[in-house]
């Protein structure tokens, strides 16, 4: 049996139409989606499949969604008899699928958690002030050192370390256009606006990590039974104070998605998940380190596919 682990996707994996295939063939999806309905009293199964009112991508929605979706795949892949994993870490927003995977957080706790930091992380900055964009192609020395210069019009650093040679940074506007250019001007292969509604992990996110810091000294929060490595340390935490305090400091500091995966390497694993929807984590996965096979999740072939190869 093959050492595995589980990764959780962040924002930008929902999209229209998620699991219905697996909610067709497995009613604990949709038993899942009813339960963490109930608990915030939104229909997120209604969203999912139609997105009617056009909520989806708000992240405030978009946040207990993904939890969800990713939460029902791991108790699929357990009422199915799956191998239990060796290791967890979620990208972002994912790190919360991770805790809960891990028992660190009751299901019920994490869902208003990310339904109130998705609230706070939008109203941290007003609408069309801040900005995020993809880098391909530069050395991390050379975005740092950009971010550096283009701080003279506002606030801009690193955000997410995705893969080698693949970078987002955040900030303010007119600081993450400027850094866009100097990006460009360096060589660049690209330098890319992202569609996304918050500036995430960095220092404008501020507030909303202190509102945040808030919310979760009311949470009760237990040691993980499985390791989870976390984004703004790539370490591996049991004590759930600290935890606690590395949730919060995700908010403003970068995601270490590259060091995440290096450690899991390092634990002797030799297979990944991808627990939701998408496969951008295995897509990063493998420009990381070719020697970890990733598998997807979102539809039963996918589903089947991992579980035969992780029990193989």
């Amino acid at each position: 049996m093959h050492k595995f682990g589980f990764v959780f996707p962040g924002q930008g994996s929902q999209k229209l139409g998620m699991l219905s295939d697996l909610a067709t063939a497995y009613p604990i999806v949709g038993e899942t989606f009813a339960e963490a309905s109930e608990v915030l009293g939104l229909d997120l199964w209604e969203i999912t499949q139609h997105d009617n009112e056009n909520s989806l991508d708000q992240t405030s929605i978009t946040q207990p969604v993904l939890l969800t979706a990713s939460i029902a795949i791991s108790r699929l892949w357990e009422q199915q008899g799956g191998a239990k994993p060796s290791i967890l870490a979620g990208h972002s927003l994912g790190e919360y699928s991770a805790l809960v995977c891990a028992g660190a957080l009751r299901f019920a706790d994490a869902l208003s958690v990310v339904h109130q930091r998705g609230k706070f992380m939008q109203s941290a900055v007003s609408e069309g002030a801040g900005k995020m964009a993809a880098i391909v192609g530069l050395e991390n020395y050379q975005i740092n050192e950009i971010c550096d210069e283009a701080e003279e019009l506002g606030t801009v650093s690193a955000a997410n370390f995705n893969s080698p040679g693949q970078t987002v940074i955040a900030g303010e506007t007119a600081a993450v256009d400027r850094a866009i250019e100097l990006c460009k001007e360096a060589g660049a292969k690209r330098a890319l606006p992202l569609n996304v509604s918050v500036p995430s992990h960095c220092a404008l996110m501020r507030p909303a990590a202190e509102q945040l810091e808030e919310v979760l000294a009311s949470i009760d929060v237990s040691a993980p039974s499985i390791p989870v490595v976390q984004n703004v340390n790539a370490d591996i935490n049991e004590d759930p104070e600290a935890i606690k305090k590395n949730l919060v400091r995700q908010l403003y500091a970068p995601v270490l998605w590259v060091d995440c995966v290096r450690v899991i390497a390092k634990t002797g694993i030799t297979h990944l998940v991808e627990c939701g929807p998408g496969k951008v984590l295995c897509g990063l996965i493998k420009r990381i380190d070719s020697d970890i096979v990733s598998f997807g999740s979102e539809d039963p072939a996918s589903l089947e596919s991992a579980q035969a190869e992780m029990s193989a």
